[in-house]
């Protein structure tokens, strides 16, 4: 029998609580209609002078702050209802998640799962990746003993990441019918657009075969040289099978259709061609971070009062451009029939390309809000969003 939210959120309190079991809790994404002071929190116990403390760090987009809490079910209860739309459990025999839908229902997912705590005051993140993978040997990230090159510690960190907000986003959609269970016979089937080195292609792919989940990726990337060199390590690796690398332009790209569309920083229009493409072959789940954005930029003219106080300075009408046309992509899939959420993807230390924009295709119908609000920018600022002119089935009237 489902659980109401009531009933979710104290079992998730219960787990917290327990810090015998406690691993880790991450809280992110913002329920409808409500505020939250900070984008995430992530929540681990440790050990202080003999006592087992809860850290809390704050992600506000721009820093992290860290404090400690006693582990009391009213602190813990307070942090669960504050807003967040996206509740993560991980504890020693297994994970649970709650994604809160825009009715306020509940939508939990279980995973069993061996992880260990760590009670250190200094964190040692539990990581999804192996580091000894021979997949990272393969793609310079580690070395020939299994470590990460310091050199490439961001790009591992980034990896880690991504699998973190793909991950249970995926269990969610597929418990919740919105994407087939993957089997033998009809594989999950994920298409990267413009992968470059395809450090998350093969991340994504190696994952998810290490639970179990039967996968078929493809590659794309317009640059030959990457895509020989892909298909290389993966023949190398023994996959290639099952991931595959084709060098084509997104936008004329010979592949179909997939359940997972990902367009990680596909310059300017070119993530539009992959966000097009995604949802002219009915992908269920697409996650997508732009890159620069050019397109809207140049269409700034006729600035609306009173916006000319802010667009006057070069460096900021350049990031009102960059709002402008996620909040724009945001809105159009929104109003295709999305679920959407704009979220950090990883901290702004490691790359300043930190935005995400996650869509699940829930077949709602279209808000009459987003819709007039849409108009409104579009007209205000007498700019027309690039893919509003590559999706055929975007009419709003």
């Amino acid at each position: 029998m489902p659980l109401t939210l009531d009933q979710a959120l104290a079992e998730a309190c219960a787990h917290i609580i327990d810090t015998g079991t406690l691993v880790r809790v991450v809280l992110s994404g913002r329920r409808r209609n409500m505020q939250v002071e900070h984008e995430r929190i992530d929540i681990r116990p440790v050990e202080i002078k003999g006592s087992i403390l809860l850290q809390l760090t704050y992600n506000d987009g721009r820093a992290r702050t860290t404090k400690n809490i006693k582990s009391e079910p009213k602190e813990v209860l307070d942090l669960l209802t504050s807003g967040y739309a996206n509740i993560t459990v991980d504890s020693v025999d297994g994970s649970m998640s709650i994604r809160v839908t825009k009715s306020g229902e509940a939508q939990v997912h279980y995973e069993k799962k061996q992880l260990e705590q760590n009670l250190t005051h200094d964190k040692k993140k539990e990581r999804l990746l192996d580091p000894a993978d021979p997949f990272l040997l393969e793609v310079g990230i580690a070395d020939h003993k299994g470590q990460i090159k310091p050199s490439k510690n961001d790009k591992y960190k980034q990896v880690e990441e991504f699998l973190r907000l793909l991950v249970p986003t995926l269990n969610a959609a597929i418990e919740a019918g919105q994407i087939e269970k993957p089997s033998i016979e009809k594989p999950l089937s994920i298409v990267d657009l413009g992968c470059g080195h395809a450090y998350l292609t093969f991340a994504a792919h190696q994952y998810l075969r290490s639970i179990g989940m039967p996968v078929l990726v493809t590659g794309i990337d317009i640059r030959p040289e990457s895509s020989d060199r892909n298909n290389a390590i993966a023949q190398s690796l023994g996959i290639s099978k099952t991931i595959t690398f084709k060098a084509e332009e997104i936008a004329t790209t010979t592949a179909q259709q997939a359940d997972i569309a990902i367009a990680l920083h596909a310059c300017d229009t070119a993530t539009d061609d992959a966000i097009a493409w995604a949802v002219n072959g009915g992908a269920k789940l697409l996650l997508i971070a732009p890159c620069c954005h050019h397109d809207i930029q140049k269409q700034m003219e006729a600035i609306p009062e009173p916006w000319g106080a802010i667009t006057k300075f070069g460096v900021m009408k350049e990031r009102m451009g960059d709002l402008l046309t996620d909040a724009l992509r945001a809105a159009i899939l929104r109003i295709l029939g999305y679920r959407v959420e704009v979220i950090e993807f990883i901290g702004g230390e490691h790359t300043p390309r930190n935005i995400m924009i996650r869509a699940v295709m829930t077949g709602a119908q279209p808000d009459s809000l987003d819709i007039a609000r849409y108009r409104e920018i579009t007209t205000q600022w007498g700019i027309v969003p690039a893919l509003s002119k590559k999706i055929p089935t975007f009419t709003i009237g």
